[in-house]
């Protein structure tokens, strides 16, 4: 019997829930993500979330953060022609990479903040008022529909 890894539904998602989008999410792109490099996603409070990456060996000239069609797209690229080093041992992974987040209705990056070798980034969520739940008053005294002719 084969498995189903839904790993991919809840590291890819930020900002919501709906699992068939994001099955479809998930079948479009496939395993072409590497786990390079490493994130966490948190729910810093209601409607704001944080996304921390590391990106040792990164400078912020050698990031990029873009958004589309509720796509969130972070990559890193090393200039070319930098000076071969002769590593004894290589910890600490500084190749190219493209990691990209699909972001529910309404999330917008809000702030990015590249500190200590970690890469923050804020996400909020920002409701219309037009879509926000409203509270309607029942009146005690309704009697039924009333109407005005016009003469």
């Amino acid at each position: 019997m084969r498995t189903i890894d839904f790993s991919p539904l809840y590291r890819s998602g930020v900002g919501f829930d709906r699992l068939p989008s994001l099955l479809d999410a998930v079948a479009q792109r496939g395993n072409n993500q590497s786990g390079y490099p490493h994130y966490n996603i948190e729910l810093v409070e209601e409607d704001l979330y944080r996304i921390t990456m590391a990106v040792a060996g990164f400078v912020q000239d050698e990031l990029n953060i873009e958004t589309t069609d509720q796509t969130l797209t972070i990559s890193g690229k090393k200039p070319s022609g930098e000076t071969e080093t002769s590593y004894l041992y290589q910890g600490i992974a500084t190749r190219d990479f493209t990691r990209k987040f699909q972001l529910a209705d309404h999330v917008k990056v809000s702030r990015a903040k590249l500190e200590n070798g970690l890469l923050h980034i804020t996400l909020v969520r920002e409701l219309p008022e037009a879509i926000k739940p409203r509270t309607i008053t029942i009146d005690s005294g309704f009697t039924g529909i009333s109407s005005t002719k016009a003469a």
